[in-house]
């Protein structure tokens, strides 16, 4: 997970370096989110299963890297949305709010489903 989590960051500096934002087309952007996306998510993955399992030592290495994995997603995809909201001057604090309390819920019932499955 690192080592691809060091790759996305590769192509998301090599992006950064070759597109011109004032000249490219939907795809352009495209790209460059999901190379936000998944650079962040990787290194949001890493950073949440070294807290849980280094430092706290609670659950088996498979459950922090699977609820590590939920959230650095949920994260990504936060991040990802604020953006996206920033580029059409859409970011308020209503906007951001909604989007933390629909998160937040989100987070709230997957982590419930999975209490209740167990």
């Amino acid at each position: 997970m690192g080592a691809m989590t060091a790759l996305c960051w590769g192509i998301f500096i090599l992006m950064l370096n070759l597109i011109d934002p004032t000249a490219t087309n939907w795809l352009g952007f495209l790209l460059f989110y999901i190379a936000l996306f998944l650079s962040l998510s990787g290194t949001a993955a890493l950073l949440g299963f070294i807290v849980r399992f280094v430092a706290l030592h609670r659950e088996l290495a498979f459950y922090a890297v699977s609820t590590a994995f939920r959230q650095s997603f949920l994260f990504a995809l936060f991040i990802i949305i604020s953006m996206f909201l920033l580029s059409f001057n859409l970011f308020t604090w209503l906007n951001i709010s909604l989007l933390v309390v629909i998160f937040a819920i989100l987070e709230l019932f997957i982590a419930s489903y999975k209490k209740s499955r167990m």
